[in-house]
């Protein structure tokens, strides 16, 4: 069944890669049916991969091999909210250590330019806690962070 709402990510060639990745990467993550163009199009020959249906983490993707016309930015992200250190650290290098690029506050970039905010939850509940002292030390500790580290977060939260 064709999902009502799909997501669609352009890359340069390199769809069913990054779609691959995703989906070693990600649990619920899977990659679906991949489509060969039935004509030549500006940035491919017939027979080309020209679209890949995917899910990343249960959310519904087709990658559109499109060209090198538009780029990923960082207006668009997934957030992966993370359960503990051992997951924060599993998903940041898997992206990182695979042609990716370190950021600020628990973002990076995988190697096709697709910006993720790897989140602790408990990152999540410090920065939303009612008492706002506390939610200030855990955000100014964040503020310093690429990597989010957790018994840091913890640590200036409690104060």
């Amino acid at each position: 069944m064709i999902p009502k709402n799909t997501i669609c990510l352009w890359y340069d060639g390199t769809a069913l890669d990054a779609a691959q990745f995703y989906a070693q990467t990600f649990p619920d993550s899977a990659v679906g049916a991949v489509h060969r163009a039935p004509g030549d199009y500006p940035s491919g020959k017939q027979g080309d991969v020209l679209t890949v249906e995917f899910t990343v983490i249960g959310i519904p993707c087709l990658g559109l091999n499109g060209g090198p016309e538009f780029k990923h930015s960082e207006a668009f992200s997934f957030q992966v909210a993370t359960d503990d250190q051992g997951e924060t650290d599993r998903l940041w290098n898997a992206i990182v250590g695979n042609g990716g690029q370190e950021s600020a506050c628990g973002w990076c970039k995988d190697k096709w330019g697709l910006s993720w905010q790897i989140t602790p939850r408990v990152l999540t509940a410090a920065f939303t806690d009612p008492d706002r002292a506390a939610a200030k030390r855990a955000f100014e500790a964040m503020m310093q962070m690429r990597k989010i580290d957790i018994a840091a977060i913890e640590a200036a939260w409690r104060g």
